[in-house]
């Protein structure tokens, strides 16, 4: 379980996209000396929850952001819930190349039978090649789009995920740029 200052420095960092510093760490924890967020900073750094860079500036640790996995659900019959409580890090469980990795927000719906609706976002590695019915983001003809790779005899073209939907067959260049590796939604 995670102790109310690492929620507080996770939700700074996440709201802020920098770790806080000594001075912000005062106010964020309610504290009246620097030396009590030093002693507060020296206990997460030896439990590895943060670290500190070269510099001493504290960054986040390898477990910074972690959330519980608190085990399975069924989707059938309601059932017991075995309790597992143990922690997943959702870069690490989303991204596996994190250099290579991006994010887009999905504007349409042609690939509405895939599951991927308006407003959703995907998460997008890097490439230039993929496999046949790989769902990519491509540029075809100086344009972008994602889509379903379709590729026979030698012929590539984007296939939609919507009946509504036309395929895609390239006039003049069709080059793969990433192929989507995840979809976000949020309720």
């Amino acid at each position: 379980m995670k102790n109310t200052h690492q929620s507080k420095l996770e939700n700074f960092y996440q709201k802020n996209k920098r770790m806080p510093t000594y001075s912000e760490m005062l106010k964020l924890f309610g504290f009246k000396s620097k030396n009590a967020v030093f002693k507060i900073v020296e206990k997460m750094v030896h439990a590895g929850l943060v670290a500190k860079d070269h510099l001493g500036r504290l960054v986040p640790s390898n477990s910074f952001g972690e959330i519980t996995m608190a085990g399975l659900v069924k989707a059938g019959p309601p059932s017991e819930v075995d309790e597992l409580y143990d922690t997943v890090d959702l870069d690490d469980f989303l991204i596996a190349k994190k250099e290579l990795t991006y994010m887009l927000e999905v504007d349409g719906d042609s690939m509405i039978d895939a599951h991927i609706e308006e407003g959703d976002h995907v998460l997008v590695e890097r490439a230039t090649l993929a496999r046949d019915g790989e769902i990519v983001i491509a540029e075809v003809d100086g344009e972008f789009t994602m889509k379903y790779l379709r590729e026979k005899g030698g012929k590539k073209w984007l296939e939609p995920a919507n009946a509504n939907c036309q395929p895609i067959y390239p006039e003049h260049s069709l080059n793969v740029v990433g192929i989507v590796k995840a979809v976000i939604r949020k309720y």
